[in-house]
């Protein structure tokens, strides 16, 4: 599963969700859903904004740890 640490990074940049929200471009509650790992998806366009911005690189942003409740055993 991926982890998603903008949350972090903005604390880290001392930078809001409304600052972040404006300079992306996105509704404040788009980057809310972002922050809180509630996204299904992320253009990468919308990223490399994000890492643009807060001056950081994608694994800053986002972890991958593996999901405990599946077995991957194929």
């Amino acid at each position: 599963m991926i982890i998603v640490r903008l949350d972090v990074m903005l604390a880290r940049r001392k930078v809001s969700v409304t600052e972040l929200s404006e300079k992306l471009g996105i509704t404040m509650a788009n980057v809310s859903i972002l922050k809180n790992g509630k996204a299904k998806a992320v253009k990468l366009e919308t990223l490399n904004n994000i890492c643009r911005i807060l001056d950081c690189q994608p694994g800053d942003i986002l972890e991958y740890a593996p999901d405990p409740d599946t077995d991957d055993r194929n």
